[in-house]
């Protein structure tokens, strides 16, 4: 299948309501023609700095606007993220990510945020980070000092996103990602379930990602974890076969990206995961936590992989060479 930014509302929205199993074999054929069906890319994630962080997101811990149970953290040491890395590739994962709860990093940070980058680069893993929104001179000392991915999430569609966060504009979010791409980095970028939206929103954001100039490299599809104290805390729960055909419709639309089983992983049985990969899932992250969230164990993971016969990616050593190209023919 080839890879195109054209797709109209009405076909992605015509994809997304197809009968269940037509949809599932279309996604795996498709997830067969541009990816070994039996290789996942494994990630772990990191919080370099926890909360107090000046958006107003109605599902995430950290935010200062709300009262949740996290207790903020200042900015880890270098040598304590460098031994997070170390065990991440020692357990499997090809790829370290790295998020800090800002809106966007300060001048005074990036210093800090740029050797990071080199240290871990230097390990042999491929790089990614989320921080908030980012200039386009910063974009491009990220992209100088090795960093692989920026993960920048749309998070919803562009009609219910003034319901979840007003402390940036959707357009904000689409800048960063043009910034985050004109520097060469590869962009990692997708959204939330369940954040209280209606299903054409989910096929909203999906057209959104889809008709990007070049698709992101790297789709998250997350499901809410529910936050005491957020205003999200409960928003009405999005069953797995709605998680399940916007992986797969995810897949179809956008055939050269890794397509992320991301947040709310821990809630699914070993079968609803292994219809996510199904579905054209390909890349997940491993350990025992995400940024403030808990996720599926390492052990467990292994155990999955074992009985489906599932084998870890490696980590590429060149990625801005080697990387999957979400654009070829």
């Amino acid at each position: 299948m080839m890879s195109k930014t054209d797709w109209t509302l009405a076909e992605v929205g015509q994809i997304y309501a197809q009968p269940f199993n037509d949809l599932i074999f279309t996604a795996q054929t498709v997830h067969r023609q541009h990816f070994d069906a039996n290789t996942v890319q494994v990630s772990t994630l990191l919080s370099i700095k926890t909360g107090a962080c000046p958006e107003d997101c109605g599902y995430c811990s950290q935010s200062n606007s709300y009262d949740t149970p996290l207790t903020p953290q200042k900015k880890l040491q270098i040598d304590e993220v460098l031994k997070a890395a170390q065990a991440a590739k020692d357990s499997g994962s090809s790829r370290f990510c790295m998020g800090a709860a800002w809106r966007n990093p300060h001048e005074r940070d990036m210093p800090y945020v740029l050797e990071l980058v080199r240290e871990v680069k230097g390990m042999g893993l491929e790089t990614c980070m989320t921080l908030g929104m980012l200039t386009s001179s910063q974009a491009e000392r990220l992209a100088d000092a090795g960093l692989d991915y920026y993960n920048h999430n749309l998070d919803t569609s562009r009609q219910h996103y003034s319901n979840v966060i007003t402390t940036r504009s959707f357009d904000d979010r689409l800048q960063t990602l043009e910034h985050v791409r004109s520097s060469g980095m590869k962009v990692c970028s997708g959204g939330i379930l369940g954040l209280g939206e209606q299903q054409s929103d989910r096929i909203s954001l999906l057209h959104e990602l889809a008709t990007q100039p070049i698709h992101p490299e790297s789709v998250p599809i997350n499901m809410l974890v529910p936050i005491k104290g957020t205003p999200l805390e409960d928003a009405p729960k999005v069953s797995v076969i709605e998680w399940v055909r916007t992986i797969a419709t995810a897949r179809i639309l956008m055939p050269r990206s890794y397509i992320r089983l991301s947040a709310g992983r821990e809630g699914l049985s070993d079968a609803e995961q292994a219809l996510c990969f199904q579905a054209g899932a390909n890349s997940f992250f491993s350990g025992e936590q995400l940024l403030t969230t808990p996720n599926a164990g390492e052990s467990r993971d292994a155990l999955l992989f074992a009985q489906l016969g599932i084998s870890k990616e490696k980590a590429k050593v060149n990625v801005k060479a080697t990387a999957v190209n979400a654009m070829a023919g």
